[in-house]
C-alpha cells in the first residue's frame, strides 16, 4: 500500500494498525491484483452503514494501477473483484469521489453514474505538521 497509494511515504504506525483493525473487522478490504508475484495495482473498499437505506454500501476509497500497467484492464479487473465481494455481502450500493476528469471517464466506463443533487463538503480539523 506504501507504493500503490502513497507515493512510497511510509504509512504512520498508529494508522496502520488502525487499517489492520477495519480489515480485521471486515469494515475495511484491500484486493490487490498480481501478476507474477508482483501487485499491478489495489483497490482499497471500506464497508459503511447506511441509516436512510437500512443497509450497508461501499465505498472505493482508493484505486491504484502502477503506471506500466494501466490501460491493461488491471483497473477493470479490480473493480469487477469489488462489484463480486459486494455481491457476496448483499451490499446493491457502491461509490466512488473522484477528482480527475480522467478518473470519472474511467469510471463511467463501467456503468458508475454521477450522482445528481450530491455535494461533497469536507472541513479540515487537525493540521498535520
Amino acid at each position: 500500500m506504501r507504493t500503490a497509494v502513497r507515493d512510497g511515504e511510509p504509512v504512520p504506525k498508529d494508522f496502520a494498525n488502525s487499517v489492520r483493525k477495519a480489515i480485521e473487522t471486515e469494515e475495511l478490504e484491500v484486493l490487490a491484483a498480481r501478476k507474477e508475484g508482483r501487485i499491478q495495482g489495489v483497490a482499497v473498499l471500506a464497508y459503511r452503514l447506511n441509516v436512510s437505506a437500512g443497509g450497508q454500501f461501499a465505498s472505493i476509497e482508493d484505486l491504484y494501477v502502477r503506471p506500466e500497467v494501466r490501460r491493461q484492464g488491471v483497473g477493470r479487473a479490480l473493480l469487477q473483484a469489488a462489484n463480486e465481494r459486494c455481491a457476496e455481502r448483499g451490499i446493491a450500493f457502491i461509490e466512488v469521489q473522484v477528482e480527475e476528469e480522467k478518473a470519472e471517464a474511467f469510471y463511467a466506463a463501467l456503468d458508475y453514474g454521477l450522482e445528481t443533487g450530491v455535494r461533497v463538503l469536507s472541513r479540515t480539523l487537525l493540521r498535520r505538521a
